[in-house]
């Protein structure tokens, strides 16, 4: 038996089904009521994630074209945001 399970679904950002190794693919932490992560607004402000919207979010893949076009921005607007230290997600 194979440890390399691919497996197929949609992109969180740009909805373009791609094909994934779930121990490898980038996810974002989403609750399934907002559509959001838990503790940003529709308005993308910060507020604190409530415990029962962490509890009911799933994690959403990134395809790796999303993943390298969010790090050239970060990289071009000097946002000062790592992309190599994101928040644990539940994996």
């Amino acid at each position: 038996m194979s440890d390399h399970a691919e497996k197929t679904g949609r992109c969180y950002a740009c909805k373009r089904t791609f094909s994934f190794d779930p121990k490898e693919v980038t996810t974002f932490l989403i609750d399934p009521s907002t559509g959001l992560p838990p503790g940003i607004t529709v308005l993308g402000s910060l507020r604190p994630a409530r415990p029962e919207a962490v509890a009911r979010s799933a994690d959403e893949p990134i395809c790796p074209d999303c993943v390298a076009r969010a790090k050239q921005y970060s990289e071009e607007s000097g946002s000062g945001r790592p992309w190599d230290n994101r928040p644990p997600s539940s994996n």
